[in-house]
């Protein structure tokens, strides 16, 4: 899997047709999807901050030449006007091309070796063709104004708490709880034995006023004693797995996104948007619009969702089960390092769910072949928030969240995805 991976990489980067712009954008985005897979430090909430940055330089960078986009600038926190387009003919694939270029260099520059051959042979590829034919000062010009966009939307982002993640996301020096209800770790790997990225959830969101906005109410009350709420979600976990059939595992496994394995959750969701582009022939402003509010709302879904998770420190059911009622209990899935409660699936796929919903309406029904390449068959959905359900529903199956963290995260996911679907991108 790796092998092939690598392989494509590179060959993502061959040459091809001449770039129209959504063509620009789509070859970036096959290439950001395999270099989530490939960079470490690119976890779930480091993976969607990078999709929200990129999402919206493709919007500001087509809104400074189409009247009927408007700016993100004034709507997101303290994102100010991107440059104007200077005077003279713009070229829109090659505007894109300057932007993305910029944009994902630097996103993944911390990115392996092949994914820097890949990146700079995908730069190279692309500007013969975005330019090809074009005068070459329009060619300038537009590949000018592309990048000049993407560096404002670099500095911005570089003040938002997310631009340098160390030693993984694991902090170098950190003190369990120490209750029995808190959080500890689940990984004999020496780096796991701190929680993932704690203070992502004091990051600056996109379109929320802080990480504290759309709070949860707390899981049910902590205790060992059978028939209590806790006991009883434990035992429906451990239950669950004891009796799980083939459809509840594949659904476990097409859900689980692992790290390193996969796109991350979010790379899941920017995966689908870009299916059902190719699907519905959707052009690129379109496109910039559902990236750009599609990436804000999977990103600030981390945001909060870490937030939470960082209150109320909850133990996972794999620790749990093993020490109140069966020590032999194993997970379907690796128990991804951090705290229980929410589940971060069901927060970020509830907001993608609304943000999509908004966009494309309901009912849309989609096959997700997301996996397709790593040789799981595709589901078929017959709504966004049919997804959205199932993959909060697949943590549970795969044995790593308890019920309340799947239903509370969607709930959750829909107050961040309200927010995110007022912002105001058409005039």
């Amino acid at each position: 899997m790796m092998l092939r991976a690598l392989a494509l990489l590179l060959a993502l980067a061959l040459p091809a047709s001449a770039a129209e712009p959504e063509a620009v954008i789509r070859d970036w985005y096959r290439l950001v999807l395999e270099l989530v897979r490939h960079t470490p430090t690119q976890s779930p909430p480091v993976a969607s901050r990078a999709f929200a940055y990129v999402g919206i330089a493709i919007h500001e960078a087509q809104a400074t030449g189409n009247p009927a986009l408007l700016s993100l600038a004034g709507q997101l926190n303290d994102l100010t006007p991107v440059p104007a387009r200077a005077p003279g003919v713009h070229d829109e694939a090659a505007v894109l091309q300057g932007a993305l270029s910029v944009a994902v260099l630097a996103l993944f520059d911390n990115t392996g070796p092949t994914g820097q051959r890949a990146l700079k042979a995908m730069e190279a590829r692309l500007t013969g063709q975005a330019t090809e034919g074009l005068d070459p000062a329009v060619a300038e010009r537009s590949l000018a104004h592309g990048r000049a966009v993407a560096e404002h939307i670099l500095a911005w982002a570089a003040s938002d708490g997310g631009a340098q993640v160390e030693n993984l996301g694991f902090p170098l020096e950190w003190t369990l709880g120490g209750k029995p209800k808190d959080w500890v770790p689940t990984s004999t790997i020496p780096l796991q034995q701190a929680p993932l990225l704690p203070h992502w959830g004091g990051n600056r969101p996109f379109a929320l006023a802080s990480g504290s906005e759309c709070a949860l109410p707390p899981p049910p009350e902590y205790s060992e004693e059978p028939g209590t709420p806790f006991h009883d979600e434990a035992k429906e976990v451990y239950d669950t797995v004891a009796a799980l059939t083939p459809e509840q595992e594949a659904i476990a496994r097409f859900w689980s996104d692992d790290p390193m394995l996969s796109s991350a959750p979010p790379g899941h969701w920017i995966a689908i948007a870009m299916s059902v582009f190719a699907e519905h022939h959707t052009d690129a402003a379109r496109q910039g619009e559902v990236l750009a509010l599609l990436g804000i709302g999977l990103a600030d879904a981390f945001i909060v969702c870490w937030s939470d998770k960082y209150i109320y420190d909850l133990i996972r059911p794999v620790s749990y089960i093993k020490r109140v009622i069966d020590p032999r209990f194993e997970a379907v899935l690796i128990t991804p390092p951090f705290p229980e409660y929410p589940s971060g699936h069901s927060t970020q796929s509830g907001a993608a769910a609304v943000v999509l919903t908004h966009l494309f309406g309901e009912p849309f029904a989609f096959v997700d072949d997301t996996h397709a390449g790593d040789g799981l068959p595709g589901r078929t959905f017959g709504s966004f928030w049919e997804a959205a359900e199932e993959a909060g529903m697949s943590r549970l199956y795969g044995g790593i969240h308890f019920r309340s963290a799947i239903r509370h995260g969607l709930e959750q996911g829909r107050c961040v995805g309200e927010q995110v679907i007022a912002l105001r991108t058409r005039a």
